[in-house]
């Protein structure tokens, strides 16, 4: 008794997926003319690029040991 319970329930569970893949493929091939609204892209920030850049350039001239100074 307790092997058909679980077989029924896993009948129940595959059953309820089909559908909604069926419906998920309806859903698709029903509504491909609505153009999906795609948010503006964000503004450029320059203060925050220029100062990004100097950080670069400051971190490559430390790399090079140009502010290390002779010893």
């Amino acid at each position: 008794m307790e092997d058909k319970s679980k077989i029924a329930a896993i009948a129940g569970v595959m059953a309820y997926i089909k559908e909604e893949e069926e419906a998920m493929c309806l859903a698709a091939t029903q509504a491909p003319a609505v153009a999906q609204v795609q948010a503006p892209p964000a503004p450029v920030k320059l203060w925050g690029i220029s100062g990004r850049q100097a950080m670069m350039q400051y971190r490559n001239l430390m790399q090079v040991k140009a502010f290390h100074g002779y010893r």
